[in-house]
């Protein structure tokens, strides 16, 4: 059975969304300018199935938004400070938060589900956990409007 183009769509972004936490994780750790973390994100791995132009938006768009995704996360934080959470999930609260942020045309559900399955798969065991209940926190101060739609 044929994907349709909207799952098509879906899965591609998807993809963008797993080499851009790992992208993310790469700047946090080795303080490699992004355009040549994107180069060789582009060489090494095959992008024809990859939503580029997203990849490169969140891996040029959350740096330079970093301190303001930091600032939505510090407040909703109860076991840890910012300093303390590993890179990978850092990684994936910034880039999440910033989907929830300035993607009002991705739903909040699906941005907290693709954050959890990305969590799962890179993060410690329990991280999953702690992404999904920091996002539960932060997505009232962009979503609220589209929670109350839906009921929440």
């Amino acid at each position: 059975m044929a994907l349709t183009p909207q799952q098509i769509q879906i899965a591609k972004r998807q993809r963008a969304r797993h080499y851009a936490v790992q992208a993310l994780y790469q700047w946090k750790m080795a303080q490699s300018p992004l355009n040549q973390i994107e180069a060789e994100f582009r060489v090494d791995n095959d992008f024809s199935k990859v939503d580029s132009d997203y990849f490169h938006e969140l891996l040029h768009k959350v740096p330079a938004q970093v301190g303001e995704l930091d600032a939505a996360i510090e407040p909703v934080l109860t076991d840890r400070a910012l300093h303390e959470i590993n890179p990978v999930e850092l990684a994936l609260l910034r880039m999440s938060i910033y989907e929830l942020k300035e993607r009002i045309d991705i739903p909040y559900k699906v941005v907290i589900n693709e954050a959890v399955s990305l969590a799962k798969k890179f993060g410690a065991t329990e991280s999953h956990k702690f992404i999904n209940a920091v996002l539960d926190q932060v997505v009232l101060q962009y979503r609220a409007v589209e929670m109350k739609a839906a009921g929440r």
